[in-house]
């Protein structure tokens, strides 16, 4: 085991990065929601969290990060830049840590925001929502430091990463398989564009369609300020 997609049946994709010989374990975007559940589960899995890793400033959700350095004393890791407070450990792209026998690496990839990285682990990628699945495309641009021009001359950084690089992303639909990028080079709309109008077009022709952000009033302070709020309303 190198990478495991955990609560594959919700929009919000979690990975952990487990080298599958030692009892040390990172996990990649954890939620706040699945917060007891997971800690739940590497207790009985007889794992150590040694480090609770977000690939980007989120929007649309609250981080389990901060609670779970809090909680197990494990590291938690963002961008250099990042505006996110809590955090123990900033990366940047000579950075890398080991998760029991296993090196992980970061990548600079913003445009979704201005903190997004993709995590590499083994043959895979971790793109947070700089690059989806498919049809999905990519994540918008369209929410706080997003930018669209900057994301499209990131996209340049997938050149690094072999074909096989199995991408693992951030949102996509429940059940979603994760696929290579050789087959997201054939069938991500926005990896065969080659002008940016076209992709800012895309762009905002899906963020008229997604429409406003339902739990951004909430989850974006509590990501910034590391603090959950006394309510979140989706779990009161």
């Amino acid at each position: 085991m190198v990478v495991e997609l955990l609560h594959g049946d919700r929009w919000a994709k979690t990975y952990l990065i487990h080298d599958g010989t030692s009892t040390s374990v990172a996990l990649v975007d954890p939620v706040y929601d699945s917060l007891d559940e997971d800690l739940a589960m590497l207790e009985d899995r007889g794992l150590t969290l040694t480090h609770a890793i977000a690939t980007h400033t989120h929007a649309d959700h609250i981080t389990a990060c901060f609670e779970m350095r809090n909680r197990t004393g494990c590291a938690y890791i963002m961008w250099k830049d990042t505006a996110s407070l809590g955090v123990s450990d900033y990366v940047d792209e000579s950075s890398a840590c080991m998760v029991g026998n296993l090196e992980v690496r970061f990548h600079f990839a913003p445009g979704h925001t201005s903190d997004s990285m993709i995590v590499e682990a083994d043959g895979h990628i971790l793109t947070g929502d700089f690059l989806f699945t498919g049809a999905g495309g990519v994540g918008r641009d369209d929410l706080p430091s997003g930018r669209v021009d900057v994301h499209w001359e990131a996209l340049n950084v997938l050149d690094r990463f072999p074909g096989t690089a199995v991408v693992c992303t951030g949102h996509d639909p429940p059940g979603t398989e994760m696929m290579t990028l050789a087959w997201n080079r054939e069938h991500n709309p926005i990896l065969s564009m080659t002008d940016v109008d076209e992709f800012r077009a895309w762009q905002a022709e899906t963020s008229a369609r997604l429409g406003s952000v339902s739990k951004i009033k909430v989850a974006l302070p509590a990501n910034l300020f590391a603090e959950v709020p006394a309510v979140v309303p989706w779990l009161d």
